[in-house]
């Protein structure tokens, strides 16, 4: 069996500054299932971190709410696999506050890369930045909800990744769904 590669890798799903299907700058809302199942895929390939990037006070609340549920409340009690992939879930006010967040853990800034369902110049390849994230450096693999990440985090990013693309004109996958295609292609045996 191949050694296991542990990854210097944490996750962010932004929900904000994210774009709706006009182009527009919005702030989106945070949903439950992308919770759960964005946790629970990052658990599953050893991430260290979940950031949910929300500015809004009410869905923070929701966020601790949610996740303090399954990590100290009843439903971790009945079922201790959810608690321990909810445990990776932290909040952040901005991507950079889940920047800062990560460097404080004595490791350095991470390397930020970003993702999108549309071409974008000088793009990495998945197979690429898998051999990248080897050297054991600190890295942030950010998702956007909506319509997908504003254009100023894309430009602000150290890498962009390709996108996943299916044998279909159609492309709007949900972002729990790109996240597990993406990290099965970077981190799998």
């Amino acid at each position: 069996m191949k050694q296991l590669f542990k990854p210097n890798l944490s996750l962010a799903l932004v929900h904000y500054p994210v774009t709706n299907k006009n182009g527009k700058e919005i702030c989106s809302a945070v949903t439950n299932l992308d919770l759960h199942d964005i946790a629970r895929a990052g658990r599953t390939y050893g991430v260290k971190a979940y950031y949910v990037v929300t500015p809004l006070p009410d869905q923070k609340v929701l966020v601790e709410r949610i996740s303090s549920h399954w990590t100290e409340g009843h439903g971790g009690q009945v079922n201790p696999a959810r608690r321990e992939a909810l445990g990776l879930i932290r909040v952040a006010s901005s991507l950079e506050e889940a920047t800062k967040a990560i460097e404080k853990n004595g490791e350095g800034r991470p390397k930020v890369a970003v993702t999108t369902a549309r071409n974008a110049v000088d793009m990495v390849s998945h197979e690429a930045f898998r051999e990248t994230i080897k050297d054991g450096r600190p890295y942030l693999l950010v998702f956007g909800t909506a319509w997908g990440l504003s254009p100023s985090i894309i430009e602000t990013a150290d890498y962009v990744l390709e996108p996943v693309l299916g044998v279909a004109d159609y492309n709007h996958l949900s972002v729990r769904s790109a996240v597990s295609i993406i990290l099965d292609r970077l981190l799998s045996r």
